[in-house]
């Protein structure tokens, strides 16, 4: 570190040199070195490798799980578009990441007034209800709870929504095209079940995500609540002005 340019400060010279490693040698989930070590291993104070962290952390390359360590973050590489991303499968995949999917519960029951006011159903019509957990390169990403009309899906079985992406069944095996889909987001804090689920703090950011997904006769085929990591994800919108 002694050799660096003078004038910059200690703390953006670490800045610039853990972002490189990140963006050369590390992965999304890698762990970095703990402070001590860094202040160690460079001859630095802890109080000048806290400040690089912070930097990094403002800049969404880290996140720092409490208790945990500091962790390589997917935001400062890869923009997750979700508004223009049907599906969580190909938009990891987008990004040269491997997606996987945990079904943690899957069940056929009626609809409720909200969920049925969303689907444009008729109240106690049937539903498949599906709890899934998002994962890439088996870190946990997104907690999906989704709702599809039974009578466009008969005989859809939890083996099927484990074996293959939700929107290929649809299209692939059941004929349902999807023509568009509505989308609402906000932040929140998550809970407790939530914070387990994916690996993160109670009460740290998340991205709280509507979807209302339609096929080409413009029926609802599917509404999802989803919450997402808001260190693993950033929403990009494009608006263009004619």
């Amino acid at each position: 570190m002694a050799s660096a340019a003078r004038k910059q400060p200690l703390y953006d010279q670490l800045v610039d040199l853990v972002s490189d490693k990140i963006e050369h040698e590390m992965h999304p989930g890698d762990m970095l070195p703990s402070e001590r070590d860094l202040a160690e291993k460079y001859g630095l104070s802890r109080t000048t490798v806290r400040l690089a962290m912070t930097e990094l952390e403002e800049l969404g390359l880290v996140s720092r799980r409490h208790g945990k360590g500091t962790f390589v973050s997917s935001v400062g590489r890869d923009t997750t578009d979700l508004s223009g991303a049907y599906s969580f499968t190909d938009q990891m995949r987008s990004l040269g990441r491997v997606p996987r999917t945990e079904v943690l519960d899957f069940e056929l029951r009626e609809a409720s007034k909200v969920v049925s006011a969303h689907m444009d159903l008729k109240l106690g019509e049937k539903v498949f209800r599906m709890r899934r957990l998002r994962l890439a390169d088996g870190i946990p990403m997104m907690l999906e709870r989704s709702y599809v009309p039974a009578k466009l899906f008969v005989g859809l079985t939890q083996r099927d929504v484990e074996s293959k992406p939700l929107y290929e069944i649809m299209e692939q095996d059941y004929h349902n095209k999807i023509k568009s889909a509505e989308e609402s987001f906000g932040a929140r804090a998550a809970r407790p079940d939530e914070a387990k689920l994916l690996d993160i703090d109670e009460g740290a950011p998340v991205l709280h995500l509507v979807r209302t997904t339609y096929n080409s006769k413009n029926f609802v085929i599917e509404y999802t609540r989803s919450v997402a990591r808001a260190d693993m994800f950033e929403y990009k919108v494009v608006h263009t002005r004619s």
